[in-house]
């Protein structure tokens, strides 16, 4: 997924960063307008026999990856690296199998999906 921003015109900043017992998939900017900090959560299932993958992000899911977003900004990346100071956003980008053989998987971008 991470490929897939960068060719739209958004910076890669970090991938699978751990911020205490949390997981951040890609810390991202998204040029805009208005240009934004994004933490991207990115669920890949291989079917929906348990439903939806965007179900799979609940109310607990959410909250973990606001807390390790809010926790990220205030100590910067691991190595250091200043974050750019940007209005943050949470998005969803969920990946699921081509409906045909040779077909695109597909891939669905949900924007703004974790409140601050």
């Amino acid at each position: 997924m991470a490929a897939r921003l960068a060719e739209a015109g958004w910076t890669i900043v970090a991938r699978n960063v751990r911020v205490g017992r949390g997981e951040l998939d890609l810390v991202v900017v998204d040029p805009g307008p208005p240009p934004a900090l994004v933490i991207v959560e990115v669920r890949w299932r291989r079917e929906r026999s348990f439903g939806l993958p965007e179900e799979t992000v609940d109310w607990r899911k959410r909250r973990q990856i606001r807390n390790a977003a809010l926790g990220l900004i205030d100590r910067g990346l691991p190595d250091g690296t200043p974050l750019p100071r940007l209005p943050l956003r949470f998005d969803l980008i969920v990946v699921e199998p081509p409906v045909r053989p040779g077909d695109p998987p597909r891939v669905r971008h949900h924007r703004n999906v974790v409140g601050a």
